[in-house]
């Protein structure tokens, strides 16, 4: 057991979040995603369930670890509802109300549409998934630096 970490913090995540670096990312997902097989073809190939959380708590704990970046055109990406746009649905509204307050000067929240989104996961370092239940709560991360 360490001091100082949140005991939901698990090994796979911890690992996963040591290896990133600056400008990497890592996809959250909901639990209709197709994680498994995104995350084999992720730069680390690493898939790490976070059971009994929703996409906002995953979101808030992996911030307690994780610096969001400041230095491009997005810190954190929400997988738009077909159709919808940049219309947040609830599952959106919640996670903004996570991350918003957490943003480094010069961070950004954009939407992404959803097949965008599957390519950008795809391309990113590992995924995430928890046990979020409403559509589209899908968000991706991008690490940060430390100061």
């Amino acid at each position: 057991m360490l001091k100082g970490i949140d005991a939901r913090v698990t090994p796979d995540l911890m690992d996963l979040l040591m290896r990133m670096g600056h400008g990497d990312e890592i996809a959250v997902v909901d639990s209709n995603f197709p994680a498994a097989s995104t995350a084999a073809e992720t730069v680390s190939g690493a898939l790490v369930d976070l059971p009994g959380l929703d996409a906002p708590e995953a979101l808030a704990l992996i911030c307690t670890l994780m610096p969001l970046d400041g230095f491009t055109d997005h810190a954190a990406l929400w997988m738009q509802r077909d159709g919808a746009g940049d219309a947040p649905d609830p599952v959106h509204k919640a996670a903004l109300a996570v991350l918003t307050p957490i943003l480094p000067e010069g961070g950004q929240i954009r939407s992404i549409e959803r097949q965008d989104y599957y390519a950008q996961a795809r391309r990113g370092f590992g995924v995430v998934r928890c046990t979020e239940t409403r559509p589209y709560g899908c968000f991706i991360l991008r690490m940060g630096v430390v100061f």
